[in-house]
């Protein structure tokens, strides 16, 4: 059927207009693909036994559970904090560097709008949490991680402005949505390889359960947890 001007069918059209919200929606939330930013997501082909474990969405009152394990282990990581959560937990931010891990930017509110945010938005909201972390540490934080890994044209201006890494992972638990933590602990274990960037959450207590079981089960296998920073051989801080 032909409609429109001319006799000129609109179904292509229409089609296309469909089609590319979902096309942008893919591409902004698969962090990996690089579309608009270059990230640090895995070390391919690492000749080291090695990981990265990385925690998003704290400090909270689990966090320094979380310590203890990697303490416990001999691991390091790195936190990507929410500001408001560190105006919380400002002792549990300070713990976290001197027990020798490292902390990241994760915007300040975490916001579920964050990719609808503007650039300027977005920027305010990288640049509040840098300076809370500056104001409890000291420090200026050099790597960012976006909520929901929603990277888009906006995200690009954004970072293009504020100058931070982005860290991403190539390999999520799902601990913030899956409740079976066999499944989860099992997923990671089958997909485990060196070089690798491992999303967790230190938000959620059945975090502390199954961290304690991929840790075991990766010194087991002679794995070693390290920093991003050491991973990528980049500077975490300015």
């Amino acid at each position: 059927m032909y409609c429109g001007i001319n006799g000129l069918a609109l179904w292509p059209v229409a089609i296309l207009a469909i089609l590319y919200p979902i096309f942008l929606i893919t591409i902004s939330t698969n962090i990996r693909w690089n579309v608009f930013v270059k990230g640090f997501h895995h070390q391919k082909d690492h000749p080291k036994k090695e990981v990265c474990l990385t925690f998003d969405d704290g400090p909270t009152e689990i966090t320094p559970k979380i310590l203890n394990l990697l303490d416990k282990y001999d691991a390091k990581a790195c936190f990507f904090c929410i500001g408001t959560q560190m105006e919380k937990h400002p002792e549990v931010v300070r713990q976290i560097i001197e027990n020798g891990h490292i902390i990241g930017n994760h915007t300040y509110s975490h916001t579920r709008k964050m990719g609808f945010l503007s650039s300027k938005s977005l920027a305010r909201e990288i640049d509040a949490c840098d300076i809370i972390a500056n104001d409890i540490s000291g420090l200026k934080l050099y790597f960012f991680r976006p909520p929901f890994g929603i990277i888009n044209p906006k995200t690009k201006r954004a970072l293009q402005n504020t100058g931070h890494h982005v860290i991403g992972w190539n390999l999520r638990t799902y601990d913030a949505i899956l409740n079976d933590e066999t499944k989860i602990l099992n997923r990671v274990k089958r997909k485990l390889k060196p070089g690798d960037v491992i999303l967790l959450h230190d938000n959620k207590e059945q975090t502390a359960r199954i961290l304690e079981q991929l840790l075991m089960h990766l010194q087991a296998n002679e794995y070693q947890a390290i920093r991003p920073d050491q991973l990528f051989r980049i500077h975490a801080y300015i």
